[in-house]
């Protein structure tokens, strides 16, 4: 079997690890003895082994002499848990091909660790491939800040809801049954007090269960933490979100908002976090720096055009992913994915990248990237 498809299959391992292992980045590893696999393994969740070891583990004979093929640089340091590098030189590993280099520092260092103890390390080996797993996780190391996706539903001519403000709904069933496979994915899910007032939601992840491609048996999904600004604290204490809020983590963003009112709310198990700018508005940037120190690594956005708005205006949306229904509603007062003033013209809009569209259902889902920082951003 050719190298590429040795790693090719810890790719495929590593994903296995999605929506678990954050805020770990996900790694897969195989290891390759005479031409065959004697071990592999990927990092199931935070806290839990490291690919390496479990593929240590799993082997089928003695590793010494054999090829480790493991996406991410292997860690050097002790974290939750002991360093991978002293697995790997204790079982004889002779020769260790590396996808990513870790952009952590204080996980970083692991390929030089292993040639300064006699095994021979090659780097960037199918780094492009490797890189695309964890982008979530690099972009979190690099800046401290969640990677926030944007989501919404819409129309084919653009619109979230009908002239009357009716929402539901656009998208078929298969449609809003994959959103849940989102919301499983990202560290947060984050709304505004619009959305609260408007539909009263529950902000969950309402699957039965999630089966990753391969191997990986089925689990009950992870549960997002509940993001919720809300300037004022104008939530209602008998909305689902905060009736619910023993059950699932919810954090509450304000600018100025009742004493009382906040003292109710954490009564309930609830987080408030106060945050203002200038302008008496919510400052997104330092929010989404108290989610970072929080470990929130990622953040579904299911806001309003006004929310939606302000964070793209910030400079703090990474990806944009749009369900977009068979379906013309009309109405020049109709919402809109993204609101507020606007841009002046086409050139000085946000240009997204990368274009990806899969059927889903009788809707699309079209995935885009958003470049950062945009230039226009009033971060």
């Amino acid at each position: 079997m050719p190298e590429e498809q040795y790693m090719r299959r810890a790719i495929r391992l590593a994903g296995l690890g999605l929506g678990w292992a954050s805020p770990n980045p996900m790694v897969g590893a195989v290891i390759v003895k005479d031409g065959r696999i004697i071990g592999e393994g990927w990092h199931r969740r935070c806290g839990g082994p490291h690919a390496e070891r479990n593929a240590l583990a799993c082997c089928t004979e003695n590793p010494a002499g054999a090829v480790m093929y493991v996406t991410l640089e292997p860690c050097c340091h002790q974290g939750r848990t002991p360093p991978c590098t002293d697995a790997i030189l204790e079982n004889g590993i002779a020769h260790v091909v590396i996808g990513s280099q870790d952009p952590n520092p204080k996980a970083a260092g692991g390929a030089e660790v292993l040639r300064r103890n006699g095994i021979t390390v090659t780097e960037q080996f199918l780094q492009n491939e490797c890189d695309a797993l964890n982008e979530v996780f690099f972009h979190y190391i690099t800046t401290g800040q969640p990677y926030v996706a944007m989501k919404y539903a819409m129309t084919a001519d653009g619109k979230t809801a009908s002239c009357t403000g009716a929402s539901k709904w656009i998208t078929g069933p298969d449609a809003r049954a994959h959103v849940h496979t989102l919301r499983h994915r990202y560290t947060g899910i984050m709304a505004g007090i619009g959305t609260v007032l408007s539909d009263d939601p529950l902000l969950n992840c309402r699957i039965s269960e999630y089966r990753q491609e391969g191997s990986c048996p089925a689990a009950k999904p992870r549960q997002p933490v509940r993001i919720i600004c809300d300037s004022h604290l104008r939530i209602p204490l008998d909305s689902r979100i905060c009736r619910t809020a023993g059950q699932y983590r919810t954090i509450i963003a304000h600018t100025y908002g009742d004493p009382q009112k906040q003292a109710a709310l954490e009564a309930m198990g609830i987080t408030v976090l106060k945050t203002a700018d200038a302008e008496g508005r919510i400052h997104l940037p330092s929010l989404m720096d108290a989610l970072g120190r929080m470990e929130i690594d990622s953040i579904l956005l299911e806001g309003g055009g006004t929310l939606n708005e302000a964070m793209l205006q910030a400079g703090l949306v990474q990806k944009v992913y749009a369900y977009m229904a068979p379906l013309l509603l009309g109405g020049k007062d109709a919402k809109t994915p993204v609101e507020g003033l606007g841009f002046p013209a086409p050139g000085d809009g946000i240009r997204l990248t990368s274009p990806a569209a899969t059927p889903i259902g009788d809707d699309l889902l079209i995935e885009f990237n958003v470049p950062s920082p945009h230039p226009e951003s009033r971060a």
